[in-house]
């Protein structure tokens, strides 16, 4: 009796919380929870008991089954497994189903990868460019530019941000945090990009570099942040339709853990420490789980903990696909913390692109041994 009491109760909750939901969802604080909402009819609520209480189903059949295919490419959110949802409305739960498949040197749960929060808009705008420490970097940047850098036709790696905000306390004024973030690319994980794809250019390596201000296409698509991995999959999708030649993709982001844990002095230099992010919710997670493996091997070989390990996730802590499934050479890396300056992220990058050079050519001759077999 007890059962079917706790039952009853609990379908007349649901019953005023599918009347009531729609003035609900406006008052709705969670990023993920409104979009849920805004992506549901207020029947789904009562479907999703159904699939639960065998009296109700024959009631709400699978018609609403297309609706929750929209809900899970808009949001990311898995109605079967309610984690999907719980791992990002409980502060931290998501980063411990993050699977450490190689740890770099110091890494474990403590200290994974922490994805800062989306931004708002008076966050965007309330620091400014700290142009004294971008002189800096300019400086050192010039003499670089020195160097001959080819002019190469083949373009064979594409570097995009699916959070293009992503900034470094460093290059901003006023008071540090966690969630640096800025439209400027000058401040932004944009400007890590556009230094890989100087370095690769001048090993010879084609590459394009996607400057795309994600807030603002986002905010034009009257997109939130849940969408951010649905617009820059249109934007890989177009790149790769122009040009059939690319097939490295690179999405380029940074930490928001802490300096002592982001940064490496190996010889006597700083490096602001990178790591790779394979999702494994894709057909081509293997190939591109094995990539990543090797380059880290790699890195660490020559350059002895500057890769913080490969981490794994899926949809209950992330994306879990990454646009990783439209090409067999995806990576999504990540440059540094928040608190890394623009001197330690280059010498990071020069690096990568060093170990990235090698592999690439190793790559390019294996290919065409199979082609010629």
């Amino acid at each position: 009796m007890l059962w079917v009491f706790l039952s009853m109760l609990l379908t007349g909750i649901l019953l005023s919380v599918s009347v009531t939901f729609s003035s609900l969802k406006d008052h709705l604080s969670s990023t993920i929870v409104r979009s849920v909402s805004e992506a549901l009819p207020s029947e789904a609520f009562l479907f999703l008991m159904a699939r639960e209480m065998t009296s109700l189903r024959i009631h709400y059949p699978d018609q609403l089954t297309g609706e929750f295919d929209l809900l899970k490419m808009a949001t990311d959110v898995e109605l079967g497994d309610i984690r999907t949802l719980l791992g990002r409305e409980l502060p931290g739960l998501e980063r411990y189903h993050t699977e450490i498949a190689i740890a770099g040197k110091g890494t474990n749960f403590s200290n994974i990868p922490i994805e800062s929060p989306p931004p708002s808009e008076e966050q965007l705008n309330s620091r400014e460019v700290d142009q004294d420490e971008l002189d800096a970097a300019k400086e050192k940047e010039d003499e670089e530019e020195k160097r001959e850098r080819q002019v190469i036709e083949d373009k064979s790696v594409l570097i995009y941000h699916s959070h293009s905000w992503e900034a470094f306390n460093p290059l901003l004024t006023g008071e540090s945090n966690q969630d640096a973030s800025s439209t400027n690319p000058d401040v932004n994980v944009i400007a890590v990009g556009s230094k890989l794809k100087k370095e690769l250019e001048t090993r010879g390596i084609g590459a394009v570099h996607d400057r795309t201000d994600m807030t603002r296409g986002l905010k034009e698509k009257g997109w939130n942040y849940n969408h951010s991995y649905v617009l820059s999959r249109e934007l890989v999708q177009e790149a790769l339709a122009q040009d059939d030649r690319l097939t490295y993709l690179v999405d380029i982001h940074r930490d928001s853990q802490p300096k002592k844990i982001t940064t490496q002095t190996i010889n006597g230099i700083e490096y602001a420490r990178l790591f790779f992010i394979v999702g494994k919710e894709n057909e081509n997670f293997e190939k591109n789980l094995a990539i990543a493996k090797e380059i880290h091997e790699a890195l660490e070989s020559q350059y002895p903990g500057i890769s913080r390990g490969v981490f794994i996730k899926t949809k209950m802590e992330g994306n879990g696909i990454y646009n990783q499934d439209l090409t067999e050479r995806a990576m999504l890396l990540e440059f540094g913390g928040v608190d890394n300056n623009l001197t330690e992220l280059y010498n990071s990058i020069e690096a990568f692109a060093d170990v990235f050079a090698d592999y690439y050519y190793q790559d390019a001759e294996t290919v065409d041994a199979k082609v010629s077999e």
